[in-house]
């Protein structure tokens, strides 16, 4: 009987080996040369900034490798023109976790920078003590409110590097010396995908690895849950409800909150957490960020009344500043809704129809922009610029003690609005 079974076991086993080989090779096949120039290698790549603590005295920046690097450091010196400078570096070790997409597994490491001093630039690179970046630079937030300009980009989501990235890097033409650059969402398509990543870190490049980002979740980072890649490759502040840590969080700069919700999920539960932070904030200025518009722009689309009951009431209460939204891919700008302004803006290719309605002072459909937000004092400008750099749209908002914000167009004359049924 044993003699029975043997030939055939053998010859199972020899099937099984040539099928693993032959799916081996089939996954392998279905990596397009354009999906191959996103994989990891010992080299880091998708070096990007953001703040898990105070921005006067620290700094956090995530990368990734392959999984050949399982020793990940970060060197920081204070910046000077002397290249000498990298013999004051520090070494600092990074936390490592491992990523599996469904092309390839990479290691993402992260490092927080503490410690520093305020108002300073600082030089880092990161690497595995062989492989390193290139030197990157860096400031802190100053311990006191000053002038500062901040870029917000709505969905970049479809276009990624084919369109959006002009748009990003116009942004960065018209405001390089702007502190940091929020995202309303729907940063990519499709959360798990990683080439989709590779071309958002891609439009940004080298700018992401000096200036932060804050970026706050969409629906399509959802894939039923959020991806795993937001937390992987963002090292957030952790001080949102629970079960939201690191995507939904407050940073303070220079006299600004800048709050960031998660408009996905746990809407109710994020308004007791809101009141209390907007309550206790010591800043001149607050602005909200995330992803679904309070109030629907683009046709077919009603407006959001789960955050209309939740989280309005509580903008009105606190006077909200400011709130910035995506979604609706479309762009619309309210007056003053109670205290608060209401922008709704798109940064990547895909483009809907609008919805004329009448809260929107200035709207238009068809364009792609950047919006510069640069606060000084007791005045906050506000410009929304095409992906060309034109001006679209401007205001300002100045502080009125025991009043209500005083709210003063800029709008561009001569430029009518982008709409449909003006082409």
């Amino acid at each position: 009987m044993r003699s029975f079974y043997r030939k055939p076991l053998g010859i199972l086993l020899i099937v099984m080996l040539v099928c693993a080989v032959v799916g081996v090779q089939a996954q392998q096949a279905v990596i397009s040369p354009e999906e191959e120039m996103f994989r990891p290698t010992v080299m880091p790549d998708r070096i990007v900034l953001t703040w898990n603590g105070d921005p006067t005295v620290s700094q956090a920046v995530t990368w990734r490798t392959d999984t050949n690097v399982k020793s990940a450091v970060a060197q920081i010196a204070v910046a000077d023109p002397c290249p000498a400078f990298e013999g004051q570096a520090q070494t600092v070790n990074a936390t490592t976790s491992e990523l599996v997409s469904k092309l390839w597994t990479a290691n993402y490491h992260s490092v927080t920078f503490r410690d520093l001093k305020p108002d300073t630039l600082y030089a880092y690179r990161i690497g595995d003590g062989s492989h390193w970046s290139e030197w990157l630079q860096f400031k802190t937030a100053s311990d006191k409110p000053g002038p500062f300009s901040f870029v917000y980009l709505g969905d970049v989501q479809q276009g990624i590097r084919s369109l959006a990235s002009r748009v990003v890097r116009e942004a960065f033409k018209a405001a390089s010396n702007a502190r940091f650059f929020a995202f309303g969402g729907d940063l990519v398509t499709d959360g798990t995908n990683d080439v989709l990543w590779g071309e958002f870190f891609g439009a940004g490049g080298w700018l992401y690895g000096m200036t932060p980002i804050i970026p706050a979740p969409g629906n399509h980072e959802y894939r039923p849950d959020l991806t795993k890649h937001w937390r992987a490759q963002f090292t957030l502040p952790e001080d949102g409800p629970e079960g939201l840590e690191e995507y939904a969080h407050y940073t303070d700069f220079q006299g600004l909150r800048i709050i960031v919700l998660n408009s996905k999920e746990m809407i109710a539960e994020q308004a007791d957490w809101l009141d209390k932070v907007l309550s206790d904030n010591p800043n001149r200025w607050t602005v909200a960020i995330f992803h679904y518009p309070v109030f629907s722009v683009s046709k077919g689309r009603k407006d959001n009344e789960s955050i209309i009951s939740a989280w309005k009431p509580i903008f009105d209460k606190r006077r909200v500043d400011l709130v910035l939204t995506g979604h609706d891919h479309t762009y619309a700008r309210s007056g003053l809704e109670g205290a608060t302004v209401y922008a709704t803006s798109v940064c990547g290719s895909k483009m809907y129809e609008l919805t004329r309605k009448s809260w929107m002072t200035r709207a238009a459909e068809g364009m792609q922009f950047f919006q510069v937000i640069s606060i000084d004092g007791d005045k906050l400008s506000y410009e929304a610029r095409t992906a060309t750099g034109s001006l679209y749209d401007a205001f300002e908002l100045r502080k009125q003690k025991g009043k209500a914000n005083r709210l003063v167009d800029r709008i561009p004359k001569g430029v009518p609005e982008r709409l449909r049924e003006s082409r």
